[in-house]
């Protein structure tokens, strides 16, 4: 092979051919290299998974309760169906917040109908309008609930808009019904789109005629941050550091009326474009309110998305904006000398969800690595045409990508990282390969701002030269005579 471009496309040919004729022509679609022409037509994305494949997928309910709804602190999320989805959604995302829970925030509880086989036969709409009066007497503090129906049911018909609008009635607060059966769509990302028209509709327009709200030229909203490890915190004090004030700040350690209020902003700034990009467009065509997605991973990506965000206000915010960089050049340098001659030339790898696969990129290249391989479990078309600025020509990249694929890409490539999520991250460390589960940051973060990219150069450091992989031996090294001997004693 004469190329990076060549040795990629006949990876891909060569991992395709275990699969069946119709299986291959399929996931032919969704794998590719980067071009710095386009991306649109190069690579398939937001369809059906392959039926017998390994996803990581979620569903639409996950990307509404799991990741638009739950953080919000101050509601009452109600996960309408069995016990388990909503078990299994609570507190898997590290969304910070502050409150007492249990009295005025209420994100870490799990909040279930608990469907029985009663309940499939003759329906949950009783069930859950005695649980609405339930919520109101046991938590008077709360500022609304919000509805999220699981499978059943969709399937049963359940009218879950009923009851929302008569429990309103009854308790004067946002009851906010969203349609969110796993079921519908072809990942969580229906969820997300589902849950910002749910939001628009109850919540967003909630304020837009009311004239008591005292603005100010440099109001802003953040959206789609989920708080994840306390980064929104280190973006909101960057943001305010400039000299802009943030009046709604949501999902993560936001509340209903932050989310009420955004109709208010001067302009959108939408960390996870993926999530909530819907709801942007829809309050700039209506509110005239202008958006701009920003990266806050690392000191490249936060000056330039600090410099775009002020040049959107006057010179008084342009000024500090600038004051501001200077000021951090000191502490995010001190980070690059002790670790880049320690991480420079390492090999990295990545599959999430939401912006990581292109953000992060920023932040890996600021401490000297190389990210060789990128892809999306639910990404669209744009979020490609987005991720080209950040990587380099004929990078692989990966759509919606099966356990078989991801493993061989991997063993060819052979990286020095991989970054990925909680179903992988097993697979590859037993694999003997340093491994960051980016969807939570591995229990570790903030990895926003220059206080984040701080431990993010150190989470990264701490892995890849962590002594526990001498004793182990990645798939790459493993000599024919040593897999011999281990099959042997297997």
């Amino acid at each position: 092979m004469t190329n990076i471009k060549e040795q990629n496309e006949k990876l891909i040919e060569d991992v395709l051919e275990v699969y069946p004729a119709t299986t291959k022509a399929e996931r032919a679609k969704h794998l590719g290299t980067s071009d710095a022409s386009s991306c649109s037509s190069c690579i398939t994305s937001n369809r059906k998974s392959q039926p017998g494949v390994m996803t990581a997928r979620g569903c639409a309910y996950a990307g509404s309760k799991g990741v638009v709804f739950g953080p919000i602190k101050d509601a009452i999320h109600v996960s309408h169906g069995p016990v388990g989805c909503g078990q299994y959604s609570t507190g898997g995302r590290r969304n910070y917040y502050t409150g007492k829970t249990g009295v005025d925030s209420f994100s870490n509880i799990n909040f279930t109908s608990d469907f029985q086989e009663k309940d499939i036969v003759f329906g949950g709409d009783k069930k859950l309008s005695i649980i609405m009066e339930e919520l109101e007497v046991l938590f008077p503090l709360n500022k609304g609930i919000s509805i999220q129906s699981e499978c059943p049911v969709g399937l049963i018909g359940d009218d879950i808009e009923a009851v929302a609008k008569e429990t309103q009635a009854k308790i004067g607060k946002p009851v906010v019904p969203v349609r969110c059966e796993g079921f519908r769509g072809v990942s969580q990302s229906l969820g997300h789109h589902i849950a910002n028209d749910a939001i628009r509709d109850k919540l967003i327009d909630n304020l837009e005629n009311d004239d008591t709200f005292e603005g100010t030229p440099y109001d802003v909203a953040l959206i789609g941050d989920y708080n994840i490890g306390g980064d929104a915190w280190s973006t909101r004090l960057l943001l305010e550091e400039i000299g802009l004030r943030v009046i709604s700040q949501w999902s993560g350690d936001g509340t209903f009326a932050e989310m009420e209020l955004n109709s208010k902003a001067k302009l959108n700034l939408v960390h996870c474009y993926r999530s909530v990009n819907y709801i942007a467009r829809h309050m700039e065509e209506k509110y005239k309110i202008p958006w701009l997605e920003f990266n806050f991973f690392g000191p490249t990506k936060i000056e330039a998305s600090l410099t775009e965000i002020a040049s959107k206000f006057d010179e008084t915010i342009q000024e500090k904006a600038k004051t501001v960089i200077a000021g951090y050049k000191a502490q995010w340098q001190a980070v690059v000398d002790k670790y880049k001659p320690r991480l420079e030339g390492k090999r990295v790898m990545l599959y999430v969800g939401g912006l990581r696969p292109r953000h992060v990129i920023g932040a890996y290249e600021d401490l000297g690595m190389e990210v060789v391989g990128t892809g999306y479990e639910f990404g669209h078309n744009d979020d490609y045409d987005r991720t080209l600025p950040d990587v380099k020509d004929s990078t692989l990249l990966y759509d919606d990508v099966t356990g078989y694929e991801f493993e061989e890409f991997v063993k060819a490539l052979k990286p020095d990282l991989v970054g990925s999520g909680i179903k992988e991250k097993y697979i590859f460390q037993k694999m003997g390969i340093p491994f960051r589960q980016m969807h939570s940051w591995d229990y570790s973060g903030p990895y926003h701002g220059y206080d984040g990219f701080s431990i993010f150069a150190r989470d990264m450091d701490m892995t890849l030269n962590n002594p526990c992989w001498k004793s182990t031996t990645p798939p790459w090294l493993v000599k024919p005579e040593d897999d011999e001997e281990l099959k042997k004693t297997a």
